[in-house]
């Protein structure tokens, strides 16, 4: 067993309704020192991420009953399951599925048949990413009357509730952190969903938008830098 500080002791749910890939799922997870449980329903694996409240979820798109993409959205709208991370394990041709699940929140893809050394290097990845998330989850982020509170996913404008989706929260809670930076498109995209996120640059402007809109008289704190792309103003100049 090949364990490592980074998967001591981490626990993973695996889901597919494949058991040849459980198997080789569990076989190579075990070997990085992973501890695993396994579900072959989109049932299942609510019951079991629910219960156990594993560090990762690997989850297959195409579980009979309830899919993968159901799944996620559940898990991602419930308070005590919205931060496991999620990588999906998709076959290849599913695009359109893979960007609605990762605007649902999952947090990265794998495409069938995958390689056991790219899973495990990508798993670490987000797991890495996480942690780092967590550190800075209690940390309210405020800037005049914008508040943001990475813990419980809310933005609040004067006090009052902002509706984000997962990715627009993501990438204001990113360019927010880091006030007077400056990020390119790609450098955003890969903050805020991870990289190999199937989005274009003008996805991002979209979101952008979006967001200035949103936040109404706050919205010109997200400013644009012609020519390279977007960074958090340093103070509110209101």
């Amino acid at each position: 067993m090949n364990e490592t500080p980074e998967s001591s002791r981490l626990h993973i749910l695996a889901v597919d309704d494949e058991e040849d890939i459980l198997e080789l799922l569990q076989y190579n997870l075990h070997r990085e020192g992973y501890r695993v449980s396994r579900a072959t329903t989109g049932e299942q694996a609510l019951r079991l991420a629910r219960i156990e409240t594993p560090d990762l979820i690997i989850l297959d798109l195409m579980l009979p009953g309830v899919n993968g993409l159901e799944v996620c959205r559940r898990l991602k709208s419930d308070p005590d399951t919205r931060r496991i991370p999620i990588v999906m394990l998709t076959a290849r041709g599913e695009e359109a599925d893979i960007v609605v699940g990762l605007e649902l929140g999952a947090d990265d893809y794998i495409t069938k048949p995958f390689s056991p050394r790219i899973l495990t290097a990508r798993l670490k990845t987000v797991l890495r990413r996480r942690q780092a998330e967590r550190e800075t989850e209690d940390t309210v982020i405020q800037a005049g009357g914008l508040a943001l509170h990475p813990d419980r996913h809310e933005a609040l404008v004067d006090g009052e509730p902002v509706a984000l989706t997962a990715t627009e929260f993501r990438l204001l809670a990113f360019l927010a952190r880091r006030p007077g930076w400056v990020f390119t498109r790609s450098q955003i995209v890969d903050a805020a969903r991870g990289e190999n996120y199937p989005v274009t640059s003008r996805s991002v402007d979209v979101h952008i938008v979006s967001l200035r809109k949103k936040l109404g008289r706050y919205g010109h704190l997200i400013d644009t830098v012609r020519g390279v792309g977007y960074r958090f103003q340093e103070s509110d100049s209101l």
